[in-house]
């Protein structure tokens, strides 16, 4: 491994000019590809398809459609329904479902939100109070009118059979007609009588119109309640006597941006003055897909504003701790290799979430980290006297394994993260192993070019060897070129910064103020002090480095131990931007309707349109709103969840105790509405509940009780959908504390695993270990302490300890090993190591704590406290690895953990460990 990567160093910095402009269009054109990137916040990145309420949720969209926007309607329902405004209603469902009325011109004409609508018909279906009261009435309508025609045959029949009768018994055609008369008048007295006792028993008064109030009165109002209270069973139609709700159930084949603009449309359609209400009620348009798409809209201005804010922290970190040449050479690099990964990412199809966001400033971070310590053994060679590539290849000799072993193990850490119950920290994880590798790829070669070429020239032996010295002609023109382009890229953050709108010093200010706000930053700057200057440390570590050791252990084991007590934000309204208008819109469709969201329990099998189904169906449904407090009397306003439109609801005041009456309401009722609630081959039904804005714990809960009572009727199955159930679930498994543990001891055990297999020795790998165990530990308990809240980003806390720990550990204890390698005795070799690798560990540490202390900028709350988590990690991480890993390697060279490594059945027999000062290839 140590020939190979000298040699790729040697060859970038032999060709310069050529490497640095292939990774810069590399960079550039992976940057292009990146602003094509889709924002996603579906709920595809909360829960996997595999999982059981993903893949019934998947299941169930698939059956009935996606999500529902919801259109809520804040007007006195007895002015809706009984007005013009009931006109207006149906006319706006009807531009909602894509629909062009008679005259075959959509509303609104060619080139409104309908027009489109009718092209996309992006609704599954759409059901609403328009929609039911207009079906409602043909319905009644065409029963009447089939009963009319019914009695119109028998009396044909009737009159028919008596003229044949009078026929066969002799008599005149006089007295043929008017016994023919008198059986007809007979049978039209029978159909009246019959048709009475019909709207006797139905309570119908008048024709079934739309336009006749009391008509529509007697379908929507339920007397016992109030003239203008609706009925109970009407809920999810009339949630109370002001308020009305149409949902619009969208395709679940709609790619992201149909389902993008079908929001827009539902939101300018409902805008539309036609629509407009004569009685002063006005629309809110909210639902799952609208704060989904809103949320991803804000991702993409979250991105901006992070790697502006991340470009410029980073830059002013650079400038004041790293004392190098090109000091924002560093920066250029994990520019450069932000720009390759993220395009990568968009080659692969793989769509913008939060927690892809949050890798822009983790993954600069680490970037710039590999570069300042490659950049920092390029300078040492230097002082030593070389020059140009040698100085380039002697540090790739040096210092290139130790970086790519570190590396290694910190994408291991990152790789833990695949054992998230969570897509998108899934994803979160790849991208950071692939931005990993390919910023130890740029450092590595750009980094080496560039270097090369700022060391030309300034005397010594030079790049070319004997003959550097007289490389002054067209090669350092090319190099003033290089260089002059170099210090241009460096420059494009800065003239972004000038130029961007009225927020360039406000950006920084808030930066600065971020940064410096955090606590534990400010014990960095007490500790890094110190650091600094190591000589107490260094002391205390050679005289006593059992005891620092036992009070570390004592630290982390009291983190360890109230680990579990760290509060997990699980209340979604505290996820997302506070101001986002979607968030309050959906807290006025709570306010309103006393549910934001919908649960689904999807009964699937061979004809769930049976009567012992439904009965089960009706008696499951009153079990549950009974146990989680509904009452029809009082309505959604003390109860956890509501009915929604379910199968019952169709079978509502009717016989279900046959087949034979089940078929006859399903065949009477309009297929477009069954659909909402029954597949067309009837191997699915849904009941739907309505459930208020909770914390998750608490909606974890609704979600067992609904779970317990199911009972389904033998061969039948029943299950549990929707984006609550979906996040309730993945919320448990997270705050789960075996399951975090199990997260971070498969962690170290993965790190453990690749420092063994890089090393050969199981002491050499058990030493830079210890203090990465330890700061798990560590900074389990200052968050416990300081009370900073987890949530599903930064519940992974163990995985992101380990991963950030083990580069500061490998770095440090290699750099010590090379040291002692080179004949210094204990003492001396902890000081050059720590004036030398320690100072560069703590600038790309201060640097790398600037890139995710950005992430406190975002509006998004679960960046925000990932960012303040991630912060404090690393802060405990660098200060403890820094002050405890001393007293470990001094308790190596007194062989403590190679005789407890002889115990363990790691060391390969029969095999020559090489020196300490060489890793394995």
């Amino acid at each position: 491994m140590r020939n190979g990567l000298e040699r790729i160093a040697r060859a970038a910095a032999a060709r310069p000019v050529v490497v640095l402009l292939a990774v810069v269009a590399l960079a550039c054109g992976g940057g292009a590809l990146a602003l094509g990137l889709q924002p996603s916040a579906d709920t595809d990145t909360l829960a996997s398809r595999s999982s059981d309420a993903g893949g019934a949720t998947a299941a169930f969209h698939r059956d009935f459609g996606d999500d529902a926007i919801l259109v809520l309607i804040r007007e006195r329902v007895a002015d809706l329904v009984l007005t013009a405004d009931l006109g207006r209603t149906i006319q706006l469902e009807g531009c909602l479902g894509g629909n062009v009325p008679a005259d075959a011109r959509p509303y609104g004409g060619d080139s409104s939100p309908c027009a489109e609508l009718a092209k996309l018909k992006p609704a599954r279906v759409v059901y609403g109070p328009g929609t039911f009261l207009n079906e409602a009435t043909r319905s009644v309508a065409d029963a009447f009118m089939q009963e009319l025609t019914s009695a119109q045959e028998r009396s044909r029949a009737a009159s028919a059979a008596a003229i044949r009768a009078a026929k066969r018994q002799g008599k005149s055609a006089a007295e043929q007609q008017r016994a023919g008369e008198a059986a007809s008048r007979v049978a039209a007295q029978q159909a009246s009588a019959a048709l009475l006792r019909l709207a006797v028993d139905t309570g119908i008064k008048g024709l079934p119109q739309i336009d006749n109030r009391a008509f529509i009165s007697q379908i929507v109002f339920d007397p016992a309640r109030g003239a203008d209270v609706p009925k109970s069973r009407f809920a999810y139609l009339f949630p109370s006597a002001d308020s009305a709700l149409i949902q619009v159930r969208l395709r679940d084949d709609l790619t992201p941006q149909e389902r993008r603009r079908a929001i827009s449309l539902v939101r300018e359609a409902v805008a539309m003055r036609m629509f407009r209400s004569a009685r002063g009620g006005t629309y809110t348009v909210s639902g799952v897909p609208v704060v989904v798409e809103d949320l991803a809209d804000s991702l993409t201005s979250e991105i901006a504003l992070l790697l502006v804010a991340a470009v410029a922290a980073m830059a002013l970190v650079l400038l004041l701790v790293f004392r190098a040449r090109l000091r924002l050479l560093p920066l250029a690099i994990a520019l450069a290799a932000t720009g390759l990964t993220f395009g990568a990412m968009r080659l692969a199809g793989v769509e913008l979430t939060m927690a892809s966001i949050a890798v822009l400033p983790v993954l600069i971070g680490l970037a710039v980290d590999y570069a300042i310590q490659f950049q920092s053994r390029v300078e040492e060679e230097r002082e030593a006297g070389a020059e140009g590539a040698e100085a380039v290849g002697r540090a790739a000799r040096a210092g290139a394994p130790t970086i790519a072993t570190a590396g290694l193990a910190t994408a291991t850490g990152f790789l833990v993260l695949l054992f998230s119950p969570v897509p998108m920290v899934r994803g979160f994880g790849v991208l950071l192993v692939v931005g990993i590798a390919l910023a130890f790829a740029c450092a590595l070669t750009a980094g080496s070019a560039a270097l090369a070429l700022g060391t030309r020239g300034r005397g010594g032996a030079g790049a070319g060897g004997p003959g550097g010295a007289d490389a002054s002609g067209e090669r350092g023109r090319a190099a003033g070129r290089v260089a002059r382009a170099l210090a241009a890229a460096a420059a494009v953050p800065a003239r972004a910064l000038r130029s961007s709108a009225a927020g360039a010093r406000d950006i920084l200010a808030s930066a600065g103020r971020a940064i410096v706000s955090v606590a534990p930053l400010r014990a960095l700057g007490r500790g890094a002090a110190r650091v600094a200057s190591p000589r107490a440390v260094l002391g205390a570590s050679l005289r006593r480095p059992g005891r620092i050791l036992a009070v570390a252990f004592t630290l982390a084991a009291v983190g360890w131990a109230v680990e579990t007590q760290t509060d997990v934000v699980s209340d979604v309204t505290k996820l997302v931007p506070a101001d986002m208008p979607a968030l309050a819109d959906l807290t006025t469709l709570q306010d309103a309707t006393r549910s934001s969201g919908e649960i689904d329990v999807v009964v699937r099998g061979d004809d769930v349109a049976r009567p012992e189904v439904v009965a089960w169906m009706t008696d499951y449904q009153a079990r549950v709103l009974r146990r989680l407090g509904y009452d029809a009397r009082d309505g959604c306003a003390d109860a956890r969840i509501c009915p929604a439109f379910s199968l019952p609801d169709l079978f509502s005041g009717t016989r279900t105790d046959s087949k034979e009456a089940i078929d006859g309401l399903l065949d009477a009722v309009p297929p477009y509405f069954a659909s909402a609630v029954l597949t067309s081959d009837r191997d699915a039904a849904t009941l739907a509940f309505g459930i208020r804005l909770m914390p998750l714990d608490e909606q974890q809960q609704v979600v067992d009780i609904l779970r317990d009572e199911l009972n389904p009727p033998k061969g039948v199955r029943a299950e549990l959908a929707g984006l609550p159930v979906v996040t309730a679930q993945a919320n448990a498994e997270l705050s789960s504390a075996g399951r975090r543990l199990l997260l971070l001891l498969t962690g170290l055990v993965a790190v453990a695993a690749v420092l063994f297999a890089v090393y050969r020795r199981a002491d050499r790998a058990f030493v830079p270990l210890v203090p990465i165990a330890l700061a798990t530990g560590w900074s389990a308990l200052v968050l416990f302490l300081t009370r900073v809240p987890l949530n599903p980003m930064s519940a992974t806390l163990g995985a992101l300890v380990i991963a950030i720990s083990t580069e500061f550990s490998v770095l440090l204890s290699e750099r010590f090993r090379q040291e002692r390698a080179d004949g210094h005795d204990v003492a001396t070799a902890l000081a050059r190591t720590y004036r030398s690798t320690g100072r560069a560990v703590l600038a790309s540490g201060v640097t790398a704590i600037a890139g995710f202390g950005v992430l406190a900028l975002s509006d998004i709350r679960m960046l925000r406290d990932f960012g303040i988590v991630t912060v404090v990690d690393l802060v405990v991480s660098l200060i403890g690895v820094l002050v405890v890993l001393p007293s470990v390697l001094v308790l190596a060279e007194r062989g403590v953990f190679a005789r407890l490594a002889q115990r363990l059945p790691l060391r390969r027999r029969g095999r020559r460990a090489p020196r300490p000062d060489v890793p394995a290839a």
